[in-house]
């Protein structure tokens, strides 16, 4: 049996689709690419796949990680040919790492302590964002509501925020002036209970600050990993790929 560590991109209008159909994107492709699938035992046997951390519907990622066994060992490299061949268009298979039979380490959910996310704010000046990010990052807490199937729910958001950053709008020039400013916002968060999401990271800019955007604002999750001193993200694939370089050494 191969166990292997996976990284894939959920992208453009396939954002929008929930876990659950991703998942069911996930497997039809498996069986499309002819996969070796290893499956659990009893009456209903499913494919023995561990999604790790799935990000929220209507958020774009470039850091999206399953774990799947097969029953014959395949290249890495070979099932990311085949299995990105069978995904949907915006479900983009990126990576693929082998861990090494017999080799003992920490499981791939403990590797993901924070998120680092992406945020497009359209319609609000950078110097707008950033002003507003300062209040949140001043402030010791800020909470906010969620609507939940339990009903409303207060969280705490600021405690979760590890840094951030305001970048310039990229279409910005020194000699024009946009039509419409994009404010961009690149935010380090932790993978708490309850979770907190980039839509409460606006919540908060909207307590702090009154801060709202006059379009949705667009999410992505640029990577996933352990925190670093200084608040940046290890590869969380990088273990694998170090202990299987050292076991075909």
């Amino acid at each position: 049996m191969q166990k292997l560590r996976l990284r894939y991109a959920k992208r453009g209008p396939l954002r929008f689709t929930s876990h659950r159909d991703v998942a069911r994107a996930f497997e039809r492709a498996l069986r499309r690419a002819k996969v070796p699938m290893a499956y659990s035992q009893g009456f209903n046997p499913h494919p023995k796949i561990s999604w790790i951390g799935a990000s929220p519907t209507g958020v774009a990622s470039e850091a999206e990680y399953v774990e799947i066994q097969l029953v014959q060992t395949l290249e890495p490299a070979e099932l990311v040919t085949l299995l990105d061949a069978a995904m949907p268009p915006g479900l983009d298979l990126l990576e693929a790492v082998g861990v090494p039979v017999g080799v003992s380490g920490d499981s791939l959910a403990d590797r993901m302590e924070a998120s680092r996310w992406r945020l497009e704010l359209p319609g609000v000046a950078s110097d707008t964002l950033r002003s507003a990010f300062d209040l949140l990052m001043a402030a010791e807490v800020v909470e906010v509501e969620r609507l939940t199937k339990h009903g409303m729910r207060t969280i705490d958001a600021r405690s979760a925020i590890v840094t951030g950053r305001v970048e310039d709008d990229p279409t910005v020039s020194p000699s024009t002036t946009p039509a419409e400013p994009c404010g961009i916002l690149v935010v380090v968060v932790r993978q708490l209970t309850p979770a907190v999401r980039p839509d409460d990271v606006l919540s908060a800019l909207r307590v702090v600050a009154a801060l709202d955007p006059p379009v949705p604002a667009k999410a992505t999750r640029m990577a996933q990993g352990r925190l670093d001193d200084d608040g940046g993200l290890s590869d969380p694939l990088a273990q694998d790929r170090a202990a299987r370089t050292s076991a075909s050494g």
